[in-house]
């Protein structure tokens, strides 16, 4: 055991959980309408709190058990066998446990983002745990466990490189938010502006600082790899910001607080996979495409393809971490094959997986909720509060 590398690996872990709470749940809160702000707050604590009891149970052990290429098995369910002198490289491994359980947390969460404002809670609990068991757990093995996407695998001995989730997170999660939100249908009422767009800044700085973790910590080292990581993390989500403002500047005569910090997270999803393998005039280029790239998808999936993916899931996280992905073998740091034969691979697997899933859940509990609930707003009907209480 290494005590620098355990040191930084708790406060990285510290700093992903932070991500998802507060950070997601503010930075989506925000975006909703006043009457739905505490149903994207539940969403997110709920799963926080779901997937951190799964992922002891079943989904550590699929992820990262010594099952085969294709599966971890269930050999590590409940942490059985694994103590405190165990390790994963210079780690305990109950902490690389726990760094990991965070990424299985904030996973599901960030397709919170598609069904928003219309979507029942019962559906929520259910899919993003069936989801992250059977779609995220997997591709995680392939790509980080040693599976057949890793090193040695199905693309020789230089497998796909994907330092912090470009893949595995960003787009698991935006190809099935984007699924949800086809087979959930438009909301009725998708023009009305951001009820708070201080809590969405308030999140989105958040969701930055916590990055640090997210992609320094993906080093799992405190050393001069996971230094760069951090650097090249802020530096593109700086770049990205600024572009997406000035790309809404040029297109729209204004720049807004919304689109830069939607910039922001741009950003970082796109330098996600690639912030272990690039530097700063890498990370400068990668957030330059971002933030403009990003802004241009939102448009086609909103306006070209009428999608009510209400908080732009697929064209920020989707978009930006397979954007990323390529970029790698852009700057040599990766093979063409492996990056976009992996994107391929785990882009089918997801599609499948997640509409198989919806299917099977909502025909236990309803995908959305009613007319009647949707107007009224999901805070009062499904959990009996209010977020403002203008009367008091």
């Amino acid at each position: 055991m290494n005590g620098a590398d355990t040191a930084w690996i708790i406060v990285a872990t510290a700093l992903v959980l932070f991500m998802t709470l507060p950070g997601l749940a503010l930075f989506y809160g925000g975006l909703v309408r006043a009457r739905n702000v505490l149903s994207v707050f539940m969403h997110c604590y709920a799963i926080a709190c779901l997937m951190s009891v799964l992922w002891l149970a079943f989904g550590y052990s699929i992820a990262f058990g010594e099952g085969n290429a294709y599966w971890g098995g269930l050999g590590k369910m409940f942490l059985l066998g694994v103590g405190t002198d165990d390790l994963a490289g210079t780690l305990p491994e109950v902490l690389f446990f726990a760094f990991q359980m965070t990424f299985a947390i904030i996973t599901p969460a960030l397709i919170v983002g598609a069904y928003v404002e219309r979507v029942g809670f019962g559906f929520v609990l259910l899919f993003s745990g069936l989801w992250m068991l059977l779609c995220y757990a997997p591709v995680v093995h392939w790509v980080w466990g040693g599976g057949f996407l890793s090193d040695g695998g199905i693309f020789g001995e230089t497998g796909v490189r994907d330092f912090a989730g470009g893949i595995v997170v960003h787009e698991t999660a935006g190809i099935a938010a984007l699924i949800i939100a086809v087979f959930l249908g438009p909301r009725k009422n998708h023009t009305t502006p951001p009820h708070n767009p201080g809590f969405v800044m308030i999140g989105a700085a958040m969701l930055w600082v916590g990055w640090f973790g997210f992609n320094g910590g993906s080093q799992l080292a405190a050393d001069g790899g996971a230094a760069m990581a951090l650097t090249v993390t802020h530096i593109s989500a700086a770049t990205a910001s600024l572009t997406w403002a000035l790309w809404e500047k040029v297109k729209f005569g204004k720049a807004s607080l919304v689109g830069m910090v939607t910039g922001t997270i741009a950003g970082l999803a796109s330098i996600t996979p690639a912030s272990g393998f690039v530097g700063p005039i890498e990370a400068l280029i990668i957030g330059a495409i971002a933030g403009v790239l990003c802004q241009e998808a939102v448009n086609v999936i909103r306006n070209m393809l009428k999608i009510d993916d209400t908080l732009d899931v697929f064209a920020v996280h989707g978009v930006g971490g397979i954007f990323g992905t390529i970029m790698i073998a852009v700057f040599g740091a990766g093979s063409f094959a492996a990056q976009l034969g992996s994107l391929a691979i785990v882009g089918v697997f997801t599609v499948v997986v997640t509409v198989v899933l919806v299917l099977v859940v909502k025909a236990i509990t309803p995908l959305r909720v009613d007319a009647e609930t949707e107007n009224s707003g999901l805070d009062i009907i499904v959990h009996g509060e209010r977020a403002y209480d203008h009367a008091s």
